[in-house]
């Protein structure tokens, strides 16, 4: 479902329905709005943003009713989405890939591994690491992706 879907967001909703995880199958982004950590030149790089350009940061668990799917870590340039899509992700649940659905973005995967990647925590299974495009090629967010053992659970009867 991931291979398949340009947004997370979307496949993990998917997979909440197939799975029965919860009724309706609704993703939730529960934000650490504590957390803060700095785009490294590598990431700048990766959203052809200079040193001075701004760009934010959002940490999140993705849960589908009380199952966290994916710990989240998204670099995105603010500047690049407009200021409604910037005020949701700075104040609700809503997930990155809904917020910017409207901008028709694409999903560039850059690598992927089973188990965790550096960013993860301990039992993750599978991790992601992806940069989201605009149509014209501009970078709007990279994304590390940290799914979880509630993903390969059976649902609860």
């Amino acid at each position: 479902m991931l291979a398949a879907n340009d947004s997370a967001t979307v496949a993990l909703g998917q997979w909440c329905k197939r799975q029965g995880i919860a009724d309706p199958p609704t993703i939730r982004a529960l934000a650490d709005r504590a957390a803060q950590v700095p785009a490294s030149p590598e990431i700048r790089t990766a959203l052809s943003v200079g040193a001075d350009e701004a760009v934010g940061y959002r940490h999140v668990r993705l849960a589908c009713g009380d199952r966290v799917l994916s710990v989240a870590h998204n670099w995105y340039v603010p500047a690049r989405l407009s200021p409604e899509m910037n005020r949701m992700l700075e104040t609700s649940e809503t997930p990155f890939g809904k917020v910017v659905s409207p901008l028709g973005f694409r999903r560039e995967r850059l690598s992927e591994q089973r188990g965790a990647m550096a960013e993860c925590p301990q039992g993750t299974v599978l991790s992601h690491r992806a940069v989201l495009k605009l149509s014209d090629g501009r970078a709007i967010s990279l994304v590390v992706e940290c799914y979880t053992r509630a993903n390969i659970s059976r649902a609860k009867e």
